[in-house]
């Protein structure tokens, strides 16, 4: 199977007088079968609420918001470090637990 990668942003942090967003929290969902792993993190952003760019928090779209995560996050590193994770989990090369409760 091949892994199929999900990017969300569960949360964007703002200024309520200007709507200017300043933090972004974004996830990356990996599964492969019944494998799965993941990736949490935020990025910060400085915005300039006079700029003729500026996208206020009401206008924003999740794929404008997801193409400044990208700038900041590789995406592709990010999927590779996941499917790393699943294939760990496929593939152990570690175990714990005791012989004689098997």
């Amino acid at each position: 199977m091949s892994v199929t990668y999900t990017w969300t942003i569960p949360t964007l942090e703002h200024e309520i007088a200007d709507g200017g967003v300043y933090v972004a929290h974004w996830r990356c969902n990996g599964v492969d079968g019944e494998y799965s792993a993941s990736s949490y993190s935020t990025c910060s952003f400085t915005y300039d609420a006079s700029s003729p760019d500026f996208t206020p928090y009401d206008d924003l779209t999740e794929a404008q918001v997801q193409g400044w995560i990208w700038e900041e996050v590789s995406q592709a590193d990010t999927e590779a470090s996941i499917a790393s994770k699943i294939n760990a989990q496929i593939n152990p090369t570690s175990a714990s637990g005791t012989p004689w409760a098997a």
